[in-house]
């Protein structure tokens, strides 16, 4: 069967040059080879993208072969053949029998192509902490590669992935503009008598629908709407609750746009709201803008946190020191990259193209107030790759 492969999302020298960076890195802390099950990473590297990462499959680098090998799913190899750009040879089918066996583990047939690619006493890294990593894949791969040594290579693709090439940023605001869209929509719904599900409803729309120019992906968190007293807890998901009068709502939703994501929110207050209320929501701002003007090449991570805790801490707020986190191409459940921090010491230093979510919050009298960007580390500076007001929404 003849199959046409996608139009890839990158150039082909671009994923080269990715796999080029892995592979040195690999070297650097003495891994031959490279078992990947986080998507992200996977397709990172191949391009491969489906909603598959509910099982058993992987990307195998191996510091002396030229590409990198798919292995998954008999039923998803196609897939693979559509979206990765590697040659044919390199995916590889996994049979049926392997999946939700109680007698035969994915990673069994994993081992097997290890061994007759003569690798399966090499130093094998592996990412334990991904959430497609389970402890059965770990089990499988110790009992089925004894003569290997197994190390911990937790976020190394990670760290490659974390300044962003000028293709890469282009899908971020593109994605930037889908959640704009979203934002103004969400907040225009929100109202007394109105449910959250029914917001939530035509915030999907607006990310999925997209633009005349571009359509949207599904985002790897959903919109996330807590209202009352549900505000001091940031990752409740929505109910078929009505919004009342007084109430407070947060938005939080991120478009997508080829995995890459640009998250944002905002706090909406509805009906009469308290002077306190809004006085911290300038605070929020306040802090929020402190801290975008701290962000240059050369400056840590933590000295960004400190900017935002130096601002709360004068209006008499003790804030903690979680700010943001870097922020790219991700799958569901996460759209975090699981590397650099905004917080109390993360050394990391800021170069430009590195992205990140800004996250200023504040709690008062039990309800929250957030207003968040998406931010570009530039030559001088930064820029926030959406252009929405930042205040308290008051409707």
């Amino acid at each position: 069967m003849f199959i046409t492969k996608r139009t890839f999302r990158f150039h082909l020298s671009e994923y080269r040059e990715r796999l080029y960076h892995t592979k040195k890195k690999m070297q650097d802390k003495g891994m031959d080879v490279l078992l990947i099950t986080d998507p992200a990473n996977m397709n990172y590297l191949t391009g491969y993208d489906a909603w598959t990462f509910y099982v058993g499959q992987i990307v195998v680098v191996s510091v002396d072969e030229e590409e990198p090998m798919w292995i998954g799913r008999d039923q998803d190899a196609n897939g693979a053949h559509i979206t990765a750009w590697m040659n044919e040879k390199n995916i590889i089918p996994c049979p049926e029998e392997y999946y939700h066996s109680d007698q035969k583990h994915p990673m069994d047939f994993f081992a097997k192509l290890v061994h007759l690619m003569g690798k399966s006493n090499r130093t094998i890294g592996v990412e334990m902490d991904m959430y497609y990593f389970t402890a059965a894949t770990y089990e499988a791969l110790k009992r089925a590669l004894p003569s290997a040594k197994l190390r911990n290579a937790n976020a190394l693709v990670n760290w490659v992935r974390l300044v962003k090439s000028d293709q890469e940023i282009a899908y971020m605001r593109m994605a930037a503009t889908l959640a704009e869209n979203a934002m103004s929509v969400g907040i225009e719904k929100i109202e007394a008598d109105v449910r959250e599900n029914d917001v939530i409803a035509e915030v999907y729309h607006e990310l999925i629908a997209g633009t005349d120019a571009f359509g949207g992906d599904y985002p790897a968190v959903a919109p996330l709407i807590p209202s009352g007293d549900d505000t001091s807890s940031l990752h409740v998901s929505w109910s078929d609750r009505k919004f009342h009068a007084n109430d407070f709502a947060i938005l939080k939703l991120s478009g997508c746009s080829a995995r890459y994501h640009a998250p944002l929110s905002r706090t909406i207050a509805i009906g009469e709201t308290p002077e306190k209320i809004k006085e911290a929501g300038k605070h929020c701002v306040e802090g929020l803008h402190a801290a975008l003007d701290t962000v240059k090449p050369g400056v840590t991570c933590e000295e960004i946190e400190y900017a935002w805790r130096q601002t709360a801490e004068k209006h008499g707020v003790l804030k903690d020191t979680f700010l943001g986190y870097s922020i790219g191409s991700n799958y569901p459940p996460d759209w975090g990259s699981h590397t650099a921090n905004l917080r109390q010491g993360d050394r990391t230093v800021l170069q430009p193209n590195m992205t990140f979510h800004m996250i200023p919050r504040l709690w008062i009298d039990g309800s929250g107030i957030e207003v968040s960007e998406t931010f570009q580390v530039t030559e001088t500076g930064c820029e926030t790759l959406t252009d929405f007001e930042r205040r308290l929404f008051v409707k």
